[in-house]
């Protein structure tokens, strides 16, 4: 059963769960399209996340308690045809992997117990689900790793991590898509650029989708885009 709470006058927070799982996270994806169907332009805007969903609506044409209701009343219906297909993309990112990119590897390495083979191969050999996008545009929060390579945040984060940096922290994965501070654990980047100018939601992917990570070859990064000398 949904709990809905109130943010703001004209903001609400839908509650689906307290964990972050496959069906908590389908349930999420799922809900997004029943209350924009039935809701339609009374929503002005709708950020999906673990378990929850942020929807901010248009004061002038409804009110809290009626949107509550109709929110209620759009979770209510069992409509399969309601849905996207966004849980059935896979989209591909090449990283590559080598020593001068992976900041973080050696610890990683020390921490885990593993070669930095091993952490490779544990790392690009699963398909990650789109949990959510924030932090910055772009920014998606993968889940779930491997248990071997479960990591904590840096205790001291940097002030700017490179552009395309791939990431661990605690069971999650991500792409910085932008140079920003952050305390992900690095082990890799990407030459792809994750911010999509032209999409609605700014990001290569979206929620719900699946990510499958390509290791690559230094030539190749260099190839595709790939910078080494950022900073």
């Amino acid at each position: 059963m949904a709990r809905i709470e109130a943010v703001n006058e004209q903001t609400l927070i839908v509650y689906l769960g307290d964990k972050i799982d496959e069906a908590v996270a389908a349930e999420v994806n799922h809900a997004i399209f029943q209350i924009q169907h039935a809701l339609g332009n009374l929503i002005t805007d709708i950020i999906p996340s673990y378990h929850s969903i942020l929807v901010s609506f248009d004061l002038s044409r409804t009110d809290r308690f009626d949107i509550i209701k109709r929110i209620k009343q759009a979770l209510a219906t069992h409509t399969e045809a309601v849905s996207n297909d966004s849980d059935k993309v896979i989209v591909e990112i090449p990283v590559y992997y080598g020593e001068d990119v992976a900041l973080d590897m050696a610890d990683v390495c020390s921490k885990t117990g593993l070669t930095a083979d091993a952490v490779v191969k544990l790392h690009s050999e699963r398909e990650y689900r789109v949990y959510a996008i924030g932090f910055s545009p772009g920014f998606a929060y993968l889940g779930s790793v491997d248990d071997a390579i479960v990591m904590p945040r840096k205790s001291t984060p940097r002030l700017k991590v490179p552009t395309g940096s791939v990431g661990l922290a605690d069971n999650q994965t991500a792409i910085y898509p932008s140079s920003t501070p952050g305390g992900w654990q690095i082990i890799g980047r990407t030459p792809l650029n994750m911010i999509d100018w032209d999409s609605e939601t700014l990001a290569r992917v979206n929620v719900g989708n699946r990510v499958k990570f390509h290791p690559i070859d230094r030539d190749a990064f260099i190839q595709l885009g790939g910078v080494l000398d950022e900073f």
